[in-house]
């Protein structure tokens, strides 16, 4: 049984923003915040009724925003607290949420938190961070490099999962959850509906098993954080690599009072051997993946994160569609395959009309401190062309770049040169270009989400596969209270499909009408009875 409070968040449509790069209305080269003001009535014909907002904290931006040197107040580019007071007003007028990244297991090395523990052993801030004499194991950052930095001033090691600049803050002095409490509540006063919680699965360090996630503190942090009535009515969705299904349960079962959902990650590790590695897959593997997800999560009564792509991996139909001369097609079945199911849509700037992966020849186009590392690492062992070749397929900074909104100057983005070079094929794919086709994929986008608002069975239907392992299709029912919904996604080149049914399509990506029969690539059918 569905409660209440999962009813409402089933109804959710989030759309991710990454502000620099969504839209500049001060003419800087950088979006901001009244850029996310100005697309509000796009966002809400497209069918959303809530935005992620990537980090638009106080930053010296080492890692675009996710180094926060002040929770409390706004990074000068992108404008100021009270320009998101306003952003929060219009958005509550347009019946939509705001959901803010929260990032609560580093701060920035500017952070004064930071600054005043480094100066000594003594100093109240001291235990604000990990510090040793010596490192005290192997760790590696993620940013590649130890994990461990030595700090000249204070004259011992500090732990950073990230950048030497992102050091992570110590969960275990209370006074740091303490901290972080009233971070949330700053937030939550000022009108804010959620949060999306970054790497939350490393606040708890687990030093007996080596490892710098899912320590034995972890539910009893992230209780703290949300477990309390002032914020129990917020949605919040952690960004953590839980992999069965009771550890999904203790973070986001209603009754634990910790996460309203989590990020499920295991399918964007189709399609690539690495992440910078690209390797032939079918979508049967992505499909065998999130119907297994679908059946676990529906029978703990959990809700399902759907999404495909986000701000730290390269595009999802350049790795598991075809972004060429099918990319409506494939686009359009991803949708289908995802956005249908139960759960909660997260839709990424740009994925609407079909963004795919850039194209750049040289990692001087490139600002993304990952990519660039990892790019010297690969020349060391390859040729710059084919390093060049792995950081187009993984960067971070595909989906990063200047959203493409026309093909005229800075592809509408900006009346500037913007922050960082656009998209490779900006004046081929673009909003206002796809909008005009008769193959669109905006407007197949905003048919399916009134679909899912409109109908109960999609938002809280039972799912059930219909589709064999062996079958080169996705095929599924969403069925409640005597109401049924088909949805027929096929994968092969061309296949024969027959499904019984006395319902008829309401939407088809290649504008079929009669259920079963030859299908083609990528072809979509959605039947309801």
């Amino acid at each position: 049984m569905i409660s209440e409070q999962y009813k409402k968040f089933l109804s959710y449509v989030i759309y991710q923003v990454y502000p620099r790069s969504f839209n500049d209305t001060n003419g800087d080269g950088i979006g901001d915040i009244n850029g996310v003001i100005e697309k509000l009535d796009y966002l809400k014909e497209l069918g959303v009724n809530a935005i992620w907002l990537c980090p638009c904290y106080k930053s010296p931006n080492d890692d675009n925003g996710y180094d926060i040197a002040d929770y409390r107040d706004i990074m000068d580019e992108f404008g100021t607290l009270d320009d998101v007071k306003r952003l929060i007003s219009e958005m509550h007028k347009r019946d939509m949420k705001l959901i803010m990244d929260l990032v609560p297991n580093h701060t920035s090395s500017e952070h004064e938190w930071f600054k005043q523990s480094r100066m000594s052993k003594d100093n109240p801030y001291s235990d604000y961070y990990y510090w040793f004499d010596e490192p005290q194991n192997d760790w590696q950052s993620c940013f590649c490099g130890s994990a461990w930095e030595y700090d000249e001033q204070r004259g011992q090691y500090y732990l950073h999962s990230y950048a030497p600049s992102q050091p992570d803050l110590n969960w275990e002095n209370p006074k740091v959850v303490k901290e972080i409490q009233d971070v949330v509540d700053f937030w939550v006063d000022l009108g804010v509906d959620g949060f999306r919680c970054d790497v939350i699965d490393q606040i708890s360090k687990d030093w007996e098993r080596n490892s710098n996630c899912f320590g034995p503190q972890l539910h009893d942090h992230i209780h703290a954080l949300f477990g309390r009535d002032k914020v129990r009515h917020i949605f919040t969705v952690g960004e953590c690599w839980a992999g069965d299904i009771d550890e999904i349960v203790r973070h986001s079962a209603y009754e634990r009072g910790e996460l309203s959902t989590l990020f499920q990650f295991d399918h964007l590790a189709c399609g690539c051997t690495t992440k910078f590695r690209k390797k032939p897959e079918s979508l049967k593997s992505v499909r065998d993946i999130i119907a297994n997800w679908q059946t676990l999560n529906q029978e703990r009564d959990l809700i399902h994160a759907l999404f495909t792509d986000n701000h730290d991996n390269g595009r999802f139909i350049s790795r598991m569609g075809n972004d060429g001369e099918l990319r409506y097609e494939s686009a359009t079945c991803l949708a289908a395959m995802f956005y249908l199911l139960r759960g909660v849509p997260f839709i990424y700037q740009g994925q609407e009309f079909g963004l795919t992966n850039s194209h750049h020849d040289s990692i001087d186009e490139f600002d993304d401190i990952e990519s660039v590392n990892i790019y010297k690492y690969f020349c060391e062992n390859m040729t710059p062309e084919e390093a060049i070749e792995k950081i187009n397929f993984g960067s971070r900074d595909n989906p990063r770049r200047p959203m493409s909104w026309t093909a005229g100057k800075n592809g509408g983005f900006s009346d500037a040169e913007p922050w960082m070079p656009l998209h490779s094929r900006y004046k081929e794919i673009n909003l206002e270009t796809d909008r005009n086709s008769e193959k669109s994929v905006f407007k197949f986008y905003r048919d399916i989400l009134k679909i899912r608002r409109e109908n109960d069975a999609i938002l809280y239907g039972d799912f059930e596969l219909v589709s064999k392992k062996e079958d080169g299709n996705f095929i599924f029912t969403r069925t409640y209270e005597g109401k049924r919904f088909i949805v027929i996604c096929n994968f092969e080149e061309e296949a024969e499909i027959s499904v019984e049914t006395n319902g008829k399509i309401i939407l088809s990506n290649y504008g079929r009408d009669i259920v079963s029969g030859t299908y083609r690539p990528y072809e979509v059918a959605i039947i309801e009875e």
